[in-house]
């Protein structure tokens, strides 16, 4: 059976590596991620599509991005399989994320 829409949503604590979505087994996934500062100052994100819960150097796909208070910021069109899981991380707990997209059971 197939997932359309949200996947999930989070605000992480800050400075803490947060798992907000996993791949079920057999399924693969495309999908975006966006996070909102909901905050008054700036603060930097990290985004990443893992193999386990602490990304590893080469998994990170945004790292260091800053967000300026009540900025956006988003990734599209990200493909995912079985078990990889998408890491976020903020500086601050004022940080929204989104996971949006297609989850289909793969033959």
């Amino acid at each position: 059976m197939a997932l359309i829409g949200t996947l999930a949503v989070a605000s992480p604590l800050a400075a803490t590596d947060t798992t907000v979505y996993t791949v079920p087994a057999g399924h693969a996934t495309t999908f975006n991620v966006s996070v909102l500062n909901r905050g008054s100052t700036a603060m930097t994100v990290r985004i990443a599509i893992a193999a386990a819960d602490i990304p590893t150097d080469s998994e990170w796909i945004e790292y260091g991005a800053t967000l300026a208070a009540a900025a956006p910021l988003g990734r599209t069109g990200l493909v995912a399989g079985p078990g990889d899981r998408v890491v976020v991380w903020a500086s601050s707990a004022d940080a929204s994320f989104r996971v949006e997209g297609f989850e289909k059971e793969i033959v």
